[in-house]
């Protein structure tokens, strides 16, 4: 898997909901706007202060997400 540097995740921030570079946009958010059909320049027009890989890792880590297999852990 590529190395995810931009995402992030915490507790204090969008409710630990995976993030972009630590700010209150979530990937959820882009893969969205994505899907939607918006082009990767009206996302940036409209979040000037995201970078075109931000959007790329925001994709990446979804498509990696969809492919885990969910385990349940029996309860202690």
């Amino acid at each position: 898997m590529t190395d995810l540097d931009r995402i992030t995740r915490s507790p204090q921030l969008m409710g630990g909901k995976p993030c972009l570079r630590g700010m209150r946009i979530t990937v959820g958010t882009i893969v969205g706007l994505v899907a939607a059909g918006h082009s990767f320049d009206e996302i940036l027009t409209a979040y000037p202060y995201l970078e075109e890989e931000d959007i790329r890792q925001a994709l990446a880590y979804a498509a990696w997400r969809v492919e885990e297999i969910e385990v349940p852990l029996p309860a202690a």
